[in-house]
């Protein structure tokens, strides 16, 4: 009689890999006026450490400008999770490390870029949510 194995998705760790923060025009930046242009560019990749075992990484760069030339700052940030995923077919494997779990990291990494551009001491970022599912789909669109 042979027992059904049950699938498991779980966090087993979450943790910032890499934080970088540079204003490269302090302290004179703080006195000059404007509205910044701020520009976000989001990236994930995925690693198998080992049998059930991944590692998933949402790196968000965040870099905000008065002009071409007069960056305010420029924000980094590697979220990273190990997750733990047996008994799901692998197709699903897939689209739970380019969906789910980006979506799991991605509020960490949006915490930890406000909170360090504010310890810089400007305003806090307020990243708007960023759709993986699309992001994923584009991907599996393009790799068709």
């Amino acid at each position: 009689m042979s027992e059904e194995l049950q699938p498991v998705f779980s966090v087993e760790r979450l943790y910032v890999k890499d934080l970088s923060l540079e204003v490269p025009h302090a302290p004179q930046i703080f006195l000059e006026q404007g509205e910044p242009e701020v520009d976000m560019r989001v990236s994930t990749g995925n690693t198998k450490l080992e049998d059930g075992f991944y590692s998933v990484d949402v790196t968000v760069t965040v870099t905000a400008k008065l002009s071409e030339e007069r960056t305010m700052f420029l924000n980094e940030v590697t979220q990273s999770g190990i997750f733990r995923l047996e008994n799901i077919p692998e197709e699903d494997v897939q689209l739970l490390l380019g969906v789910a779990c980006p979506n799991i990291l991605f509020p960490y990494a949006r915490e930890a870029i406000s909170n360090s551009v504010t310890r810089a001491g400007f305003p806090p970022v307020l990243l708007a949510p960023i759709n993986f599912e699309a992001i994923y789909q584009e991907q599996q669109g393009a790799n068709a």
